[in-house]
């Protein structure tokens, strides 16, 4: 089970689909809203799979990322 997730959808630049942030009591996920419904849909998953695998508590970028994109 997840904690709270705050999502909100706003214009971000178009090379970033999703951030995610730690706030009080959970997580804040802004999805940039220049993409297509469905890659909203994966660029939420993306963020989930950071929060699920408590990607804030590491310092490697690089690893973190290499991880969720299966590399």
């Amino acid at each position: 089970m997840h904690e709270d997730i705050y999502v909100y959808v706003v214009e971000l630049p178009p090379t970033i689909r999703e951030a995610v942030t730690p706030c009080a009591g959970g997580y804040t996920v802004y999805i940039n809203r220049r993409l297509t419904h469905e890659r909203q849909m994966e660029a939420y998953r993306h963020a989930l799979t950071h929060i699920d695998d408590k990607d804030f508590l590491k310092s490697d970028v690089q690893a973190i990322e290499a991880a969720a994109h299966g590399v």
